[in-house]
């Protein structure tokens, strides 16, 4: 195993992710010491997407998981990272309620919302057509939400997309089975991994090297990488874990791709077009 030793020319990058199976897999080989990282060590920061987003807007991270909805919030500090992404490809957020409901109905349900900046946001509002009464809570708390009766309906993101069930309530819309649908094939562009641009061209290029090569080692030591992701599964066995990493942690996440950047152009123009984000996107990624 290589280790990162502390010396006075390492340099610190700070890492924000999200404590879930799918992002602790991405990180594993970072995390454990797996590749060699020479001067560069990384500072793992786990936190919610949200507050991820709502950091990346001051700045604060050299690296962070971002929503790519939020992206457009933050162009003028942050570069996008080929690799990181997570992509729905016939599937994504969900809106779950007590029994299924129409679309209608959902326009005049209070929806719990794991944050504003989110791509699961961004989607739902797209799908309706126009905006909607909600709440926004963690996305750990909006089954519970929904139980309790505080809110009619939620909007879940990461590992409840496969257990909504077990808490006894239905699926009204897939959201990314519906993009898939309404643009001939494309999938939604959740989430990727953004590096400051002050860190400059060379700096960017290797940390993006290091980024991939650690996707790539998870997927070549798949279970290991999935044992380590377990810490972060929350009531799921290790079957459903990794089937949760396997939506979410693949090729697309080693490189977008030309389709993979369509769809994310298409889907901030369209957010842009419908008065949600206030201006047109150019997006920069890390070459």
């Amino acid at each position: 195993m290589r280790t990162q030793k502390d010396s006075p020319a390492v340099r610190t990058i700070t890492l924000g992710h999200s404590p879930d199976p799918d992002d602790a897999f991405m990180f594993y080989a970072l995390a454990a010491g797996k590749i060699e990282t020479g001067d560069l060590r990384f500072e793992h920061i786990l936190q919610d997407i949200q507050t991820l987003n709502e950091r990346a807007t001051r700045g604060e991270l050299d690296v962070t998981a971002i929503s790519i909805h939020a992206y457009a919030s933050v162009l003028d500090k942050y570069a996008l990272l080929p690799s990181g992404a997570s992509m729905g490809d016939g599937y994504g957020p969900m809106v779950v309620a007590k029994g299924r409901r129409s679309k209608d109905e959902i326009r005049k349900m209070k929806i719990a919302v794991p944050g504003r900046m989110t791509s699961a946001f961004l989607a739902l509002r797209l799908w309706l057509g126009e905006d909607f009464n909600h709440v926004v809570v963690p996305f750990d708390q909006i089954f519970a939400t929904v139980k309790r009766g505080d809110a009619e309906a939620g909007l879940i993101i990461h590992e409840g997309q496969l257990t909504y069930q077990k808490e006894g309530l239905d699926l009204c819309v897939d959201l990314g089975a519906w993009w898939k649908a309404d643009t001939g094939g494309l999938p939604l562009p959740l989430g990727g991994n953004a590096i400051k641009k002050s860190l400059g061209k060379p700096l960017m290029s290797r940390i993006s090297k290091l980024l991939t090569e650690s996707i790539r080692y998870g997927l070549a030591h798949r279970q290991p990488a999935v044992a380590h992701a377990m810490a972060y599964a929350r009531d799921m066995d290790v079957p459903l874990a990794d089937k949760f990493v396997r939506m979410y942690v693949n090729d697309w996440t080693l490189d977008y791709g030309d389709k993979g950047r369509e769809a994310i152009r298409l889907f901030l123009r369209r957010g842009c077009e419908a008065g949600i984000i206030p201006q047109a996107v150019d997006l920069e990624f890390v070459e």
